[in-house]
C-alpha cells in the first residue's frame, strides 16, 4: 500500500494535507490519534470510497476503488455494518454470497469467522440484540470473509473489555503471519504498543512514522501516550519559530 501526497477537502475544510506513507505486506499497523485528526478519511481514501483533491492511493499494486480490489480488501467501519433483523450468521451468508464466495463454501467460511471473533455463541441471535461490542465483532466478521489481502479496521475494539481486546490483537498479528495487512486505527495510546508500526496522526498530517520502539528512543520516554504529547510539542515549537 502506497500513499502519496494525499489531499481531502470536505466541507470546505482541508481535512487531509499531503498525506504520504508506505505499508509492506503481512504487517499491522495502527493509525492512533485524537478524534477528528482525519484518521477515518484517510481510510476511506485506501478503501475508495472518499473523493480526493489530489494524490495518489495505491492498493495491493491497484488505485484504491478498483474492482478488481472488492474481493481483496475488507473493511469494517466504526459503526456496525450488518442488518439488524437478520442473525449473525444470516448477515455473514448473505455478505459472502455479494463477495462471490462459492456456495458449496459459504456454510465453512461463516463458520471460519464467527469463530475467529468469538461470536460462536450467537451465531443465531438477531443482529439488533447483540450489545454494541457484540455488533462490532459481527461487522469485523464480515471484513475478513474471504480472506482479504488487506483489512483496514476502524475503531474495532471499541465497548470492547480488555479480554476481548487482547483476543482481537492476538487475531490481528495471527493474519499478520499469514502475509495479511491490518491497517487498524484507535484514538487509545494503550493499543499502540501492540502494532509493529505506527502512524501518528493529528489535524490532517502524519506527525510520525516509525517502530513502537523507535519512537519511544526519539521521544526518550517509554509510555506511547507521552511520545504523542512530546512529538506534538516539538511540531508547534518548530512552527513557532
Amino acid at each position: 500500500m502506497s500513499v502519496r501526497d494525499l489531499r481531502v477537502r470536505r466541507g470546505g475544510r482541508e481535512v487531509l494535507r499531503g498525506v504520504g506513507f508506505d505499508v509492506p505486506r503481512g504487517s499491522v499497523v495502527g493509525l492512533l490519534g485524537p478524534s477528528g485528526c482525519g484518521k477515518t478519511t484517510l481510510m476511506r481514501a485506501l478503501v475508495g470510497v472518499q473523493i480526493v483533491e489530489s494524490g495518489t492511493v495505491q492498493v495491493l499494486g491497484r488505485p484504491a476503488g478498483s474492482p478488481e480490489l472488492r474481493r481483496t480488501v475488507g473493511y469494517a467501519t466504526q459503526s456496525p455494518a450488518v442488518y439488524l433483523d437478520l442473525t449473525v450468521q444470516e448477515n455473514l451468508r448473505y455478505f459472502a454470497s455479494v463477495l462471490g464466495v462459492p456456495r458449496g463454501a459459504v456454510r465453512r467460511e461463516v463458520d471460519r469467522v464467527v469463530d475467529e471473533v468469538g461470536l460462536g455463541r450467537h451465531r443465531d441471535q438477531v443482529a439488533g440484540t447483540l450489545s454494541g461490542g457484540q455488533l462490532s465483532r459481527a461487522s469485523l466478521a464480515v471484513a475478513l470473509l474471504g480472506a482479504p489481502e488487506l483489512v483496514v479496521l476502524d475503531e474495532p475494539t471499541v465497548g470492547l473489555d480488555p479480554v476481548l481486546r487482547q483476543e482481537l490483537w492476538h487475531l490481528f498479528n495471527e493474519l499478520a503471519s499469514r502475509g495479511t495487512t491490518l491497517l487498524v486505527s484507535s484514538h487509545v495510546m494503550d493499543e499502540a504498543g501492540r502494532c509493529e508500526r505506527l502512524l501518528l496522526m493529528r489535524e490532517g498530517e502524519i506527525l510520525a512514522d516509525d517502530t513502537p520502539a523507535a519512537l519511544r528512543a526519539r521521544a526518550g520516554v517509554d509510555d506511547l501516550e507521552e511520545v504523542f504529547l512530546r512529538l506534538i510539542a516539538g511540531r508547534e515549537g518548530v512552527g513557532s519559530r
